[in-house]
């Protein structure tokens, strides 16, 4: 049902009856994930709790987590609590550090996944007509097709583009005048650095929204592609695991962080180190339970998302704070914690640097070393090899201010550091080889 502002209800309801709802849908994802996967209900029984034991949200705290090495201890099916007959579809990830982890869907949950996402363009400010260009991969990741149905569900026109052939991706949407693009946002930079190269503005092209997710980006990075496409850039949050992208939507009137669709997903913040719940508010690791999902019910996920939980503003649920970095992602240099978005945060306050940068991470005898190689940005092509040795100096003296690291620090020439057309990849670390 929708409202008279064209949301769905559950957007607009009080927090009671959001609270009485995800009661009622908790019961029966924990009692759906005990009776039909035989994993769960072994950690159930191990931390000797049962489904009946939930008498209130907060006793959610009791039962166990779930992490990716559950995931790939029952791959490739185990986690599924229906029949493979009734699983219409099936996402992976990439599985580039081990086993990939498997999702699959019933067509209830596709349904309802795209329902959230035509929910999220939505919120994004997309309304029934646009023309939505779909950057995100297709295939076992799951950005590409949940846009695309999610789009569709909108009632947008869906152009299907997914990752790569950046020339042709300039050539479409110069062609073809879409108003939203659905991309990540480090390769929605590369676009713009090929609308430089073809000698056009990018903030001259139809693109009014950017919906981007998928790898965490900093404020910093918003601003650069609002200044260089004079788009609204919104950020959504999901993961294949829980469902895929729209578990969480920034709303457009606010851009406060993503609000997470509480009536499907139950989070909370726990400490990364010792498991504990964390009051609203505090910093912490993300956990989401799903509310409704089928095929594959999640308890208790540990996403490693590094947030805090914020009380509600442009919708009646809670956002979580812009996600920057996660507990996995950290990096300890000599002691120091270190998270990539903290260098990015420093390379974009400098005004002649790119934001495409890559940092290599090696042992020198029993030592760590950090290098920074960060491209200079076009404009600034033809600077000196002294200016640049400035420009080096000047990052290297913030970084060891601020993160407390002494790094090295290279100014490359345009296009040198690696593209992706899905997640970048920020870091290279040999100290383990």
């Amino acid at each position: 049902m929708k409202s008279d502002r064209g949301l769905d209800a559950i957007e607009t309801a009080s927090r009671d009856e959001i609270t009485a709802l995800q009661l009622q849908r908790l019961r029966w994802s924990l009692q759906h994930a005990y009776d039909n996967i035989a994993h769960i209900r072994a950690k159930f029984d191990a931390a000797g709790v049962k489904p009946g034991d939930l008498k209130e949200l907060a006793d959610l705290a009791n039962f166990p987590f779930t992490t990716k090495q559950d995931l790939r201890a029952t791959y490739p099916f185990g986690m599924f609590a229906v029949p493979e007959s009734q699983v219409v579809r099936v996402h992976a990830s990439s599985g580039t550090t081990g086993k990939p982890t498997v999702v699959g869907y019933t067509q209830r949950d596709i349904d309802t996944w795209a329902q959230l996402i035509a929910r999220s363009i939505y919120a994004s400010g997309g309304r029934p007509g646009d023309k939505v260009h779909v950057s995100y991969g297709y295939g076992l990741f799951t950005g590409g097709l949940g846009a695309h149905y999610g789009a569709e569900r909108l009632g947008c026109t869906v152009i299907p583009f997914g990752g790569g052939q950046t020339e042709r991706q300039v050539q479409l949407i110069q062609d073809f005048k879409p108003k939203i693009i659905m991309v990540t946002p480090s390769y929605m930079l590369a676009i713009a650095d090929e609308f430089d190269r073809q000698g056009l503005n990018p903030a001259d092209c139809a693109l009014k929204i950017g919906i981007h997710g998928a790898e965490p980006w900093t404020q910093q990075m918003r601003g650069e592609i609002e200044k260089r496409f004079a788009i609204d850039a919104i950020d959504i949050y999901g993961l294949s695991e829980v469902m895929g992208p729209g578990v969480a939507q920034e709303c457009i009137e606010s851009k406060d962080g993503p609000v997470v669709w509480e009536d499907h997903f139950y989070p909370e913040i726990i400490d990364p180190n010792t498991g504990a719940v964390l009051p609203e508010g505090e910093m912490g690791e993300l956990v989401f339970t799903s509310l409704t999902k089928e095929a594959l019910p999640i308890i208790r996920y540990r996403t490693r998302d590094l947030t805090r939980l914020l009380p509600p503003s442009a919708r009646s649920m809670r956002r979580i704070e812009k996600i920057t970095g996660r507990s996995d992602d950290m990096l300890i240099i000599r002691g120091v914690n270190v998270f990539p978005s903290q260098i990015e945060e420093l390379i974009l306050k400098q005004p002649k640097l790119s934001p495409h940068y890559q940092l290599e991470v090696s042992r020198e005898g029993h030592l760590d070393a950090m290098n920074v190689n960060v491209e200079i940005k076009p404009e600034f092509s033809t600077a000196t090899a002294a200016e640049k040795e400035y420009v080096a100096h000047e990052l290297q003296h913030h970084i060891k201010s601020y993160v407390g690291i002494s790094t090295r620090v290279e100014v490359k020439a345009v296009g040198t550091i690696e593209r992706s057309a899905g997640k970048a990849r920020r870091v290279v670390d040999t100290r383990l080889k």
